[in-house]
């Protein structure tokens, strides 16, 4: 197994990890405060537990995630303090206990770490003494299940600038294939449209990533009073993920053609030169992440690219393999003129007749 591990990494996860760090401190402080001070538990635990397993460090901070976690964390303890009460704690019931609870949560969900985490908080019960009243451990469970929604939607963890982030990130290897395919194309170079292959077939997770943020940022952006401005940017944003992911697709498909078209050795500088231009208009839809206005420069310029994409305008109508690579841009100038705010019907009446 290859682990690698380097400095510049694990400084910028610490840098990534405290704005989470720090809800999940201020949750778990206000969840045992009210548990201890205001119910009156001396040994709240399972207050401080369950907000910290709620929260987590997941990237999936949508509201409806943390109710659905907190439920299904919620209902495994009340299961798991009436079994106890009923059977009392010992091995056996320990067993049964866990059995139960684990076999009841893969039931609920297709889960499996949110179903150790019902048997985690489980085993507390089971484990630790009894208290004096029955309820008081699944109430320190409503307590951390209340105080992490609350902290969602209050104390959100900046879910835009983490979209911004991800977005880049896809952006960036984006970018990167375009260049290299087009360097590719314009000197023959079989091994650099091997690396580009390599490359984009490794792209989705980035795009699951900025679909997830993004996602979590417009859940939350319903609900807290702090990001009702900002809703415009991130339906403006979401548009945009939803073109790349279509673009990104199709750039797989256009780099495993290339990969094949230029094994033949003849140069392309046609090919090259439209596929500098899509990267010239791509980096401009980068940048409308932050700034709108690029989105007419971006748009623009796949105009000017979508309406040469026919076949005859440079004499390879008849010329299958080559064609090919020619109309497989189609759908992603398509997908790319969608992702600037175009309609996809506006789009595809772009598209020269062939």
């Amino acid at each position: 197994m290859n682990i690698s591990w380097t400095l510049k990494s694990a400084l910028a996860r610490v840098i990534e990890s405290i704005p989470p760090a720090i809800q999940i401190v201020v949750a778990a402080l206000a969840s045992y405060s009210f548990a201890f001070f205001v119910l009156g538990h001396s040994n709240p635990l399972l207050a401080v537990t369950v907000t910290i397993t709620t929260l987590g460090f997941t990237r999936d901070a949508r509201p409806r995630r943390v109710i659905e976690s907190s439920v299904g964390i919620v209902a495994g303890l009340v299961g798991s303090e009436l079994l106890a009460n009923w059977f009392g704690q010992g091995f056996w019931q320990l067993a049964v206990t866990l059995l139960i609870c684990l076999l009841a949560a893969r039931f609920v969900t297709q889960s499996s770490s949110f179903a150790l985490t019902v048997g985690i908080q489980a085993m507390f019960i089971q484990i630790l003494p009894l208290p004096d009243a029955l309820w008081d451990r699944p109430l320190d469970g409503i307590t951390a299940a209340v105080t992490s929604l609350l902290v969602t939607v209050l104390i959100p963890r900046n879910p835009k600038g983490l979209a911004l982030k991800d977005a880049a990130a896809l952006f960036t290897v984006f970018l990167d294939s375009l260049d290299s395919l087009r360097s590719a194309l314009r000197d023959v170079d079989v091994e650099k449209a091997d690396e580009i292959l390599v490359k984009v077939r490794k792209t989705q997770p980035l795009v699951d990533n900025w679909r997830m943020s993004l996602d979590s940022a417009v859940s939350i952006s319903r609900l807290s009073p702090f990001f009702k401005k900002k809703r415009h940017d991130l339906s403006a944003q979401l548009r945009l993920m939803r073109g790349m992911d279509l673009a990104t697709r199709n750039l797989r498909v256009i780099v495993r053609r290339v990969d094949f078209l230029i094994r033949d050795g003849v140069k392309r500088p046609y090919l090259a030169d439209l596929i500098e231009q899509i990267f010239e208009a791509t980096t401009d839809l980068a940048k409308a992440t932050e700034n709108e206005d690029f989105l007419f420069s971006a748009r623009a310029g796949y105009l000017e690219v979508i309406h040469q994409l026919d076949p005859k305008k440079f004499g390879i109508a008849d010329q299958l393999r080559e064609a090919s690579v020619l109309l497989l841009l189609r759908p992603m100038l398509v997908d790319l003129l969608c992702a600037t705010g175009m309609s996809e019907d506006d789009a595809r009446e772009e598209l020269p007749e062939v």
